[in-house]
């Protein structure tokens, strides 16, 4: 019998995603204008950017729409897997090292890996929480190692 192994089976230690929610807010309402967050180069994001995303523009939301006013959803996943080959520092560092001998490191981090134009966090709002669902991606997209832009998904006729 023949097994497919998967990836992962080979990992022994797996770091957790940081990500606690991937939808937040109102998620039974029908808003009529959607923003997201696009990114302008692929990249990588770490899991820990974001979950920074997420807190910065969940709490804003809160604050200035409510818990009924929006509904924010993460659609990016971070399924790569980072390792990293840990490199001694100090004094007698390179007596104990092998540098790149058996380089293949351990498990550090999780990252999705997003393509050009690709959208990663999405907000959906009515027009008069329409201005802050614009801030709260803005201060989001502080988070990215990436040039961001904001983009509309629907409903461009009701803000213009």
């Amino acid at each position: 019998m023949v097994r497919a192994y998967t990836r992962r089976e080979y990992i022994k230690k797996i770091p957790g995603s940081k990500i606690v929610q991937y939808d937040m807010g109102n998620l039974s309402a029908e808003f009529p204008i959607s923003l997201s967050v696009a990114v302008k180069a692929p990249t990588q994001i770490t899991h820990n950017a974001l979950e920074a995303a997420r807190i910065a523009s969940n709490r804003y939301m809160q604050r200035k729409a409510g818990r009924m006013g929006y509904h924010l959803k993460i659609r990016v996943y971070p399924h790569h897997i980072v390792r990293e080959n840990p490199m001694a520092t100090g004094a007698g560092a390179d007596r104990v090292q092998d540098g790149m001998r058996k380089a293949f490191g351990k498990p550090v981090s999780t990252v999705a890996l997003v393509k050009k134009n690709q959208k990663i966090i999405t907000i959906e709002t009515n027009k008069k929480n329409f201005k802050d669902a614009k801030e709260a991606l803005r201060r989001a997209a502080m988070k990215f190692p990436v040039p961001c832009r904001i983009v509309i998904d629907r409903g461009e006729e009701l803000v213009k």
